[in-house]
């Protein structure tokens, strides 16, 4: 099977490095968003910030709520300034996939000593 967003994952990974290189752990998690929203602008990729979602429950939308981020409208990518990536983050980020539709998805953790990351495939 081919690796579904290849390119525009490693390009994500890549901003969020550098990102993670320039600041180093520490920071609160909306300082990483903010540096890695002006990351991607740099590197001329599209998103979406905040991008609304709505889950589905029997048929009917039941609650609203904003994605960190979507990248090229293919990529979920959750973002964490936490000491260690865990399941409950995982399942949050397959949660995240089924209610908005998107098959792949980056969880990143910008809190740890160097970056760290998952690729998640729905």
């Amino acid at each position: 099977m081919a690796f579904l967003h290849k390119d525009l994952t490693y390009k994500i990974i890549g901003c969020a490095m550098e990102v993670h290189r320039e600041l180093g752990p520490g920071f609160i998690e909306s300082v990483y968003e903010a540096a890695l929203f002006e990351e991607l602008k740099q590197q001329s990729l599209i998103f979406q910030s905040q991008f609304p979602i709505q889950v589905i429950y029997k048929g009917k939308p039941i609650k609203g709520f904003l994605l960190d981020l979507v990248v090229g409208e293919q990529i979920v990518v959750e973002l964490k300034a936490i000491k260690l990536l865990g399941d409950v983050e995982r399942a949050q980020l397959l949660s995240y996939l089924k209610a908005s539709g998107k098959k792949v998805g980056l969880l990143i953790n910008f809190g740890e000593a160097s970056l760290k990351y998952e690729r998640m495939v729905l």
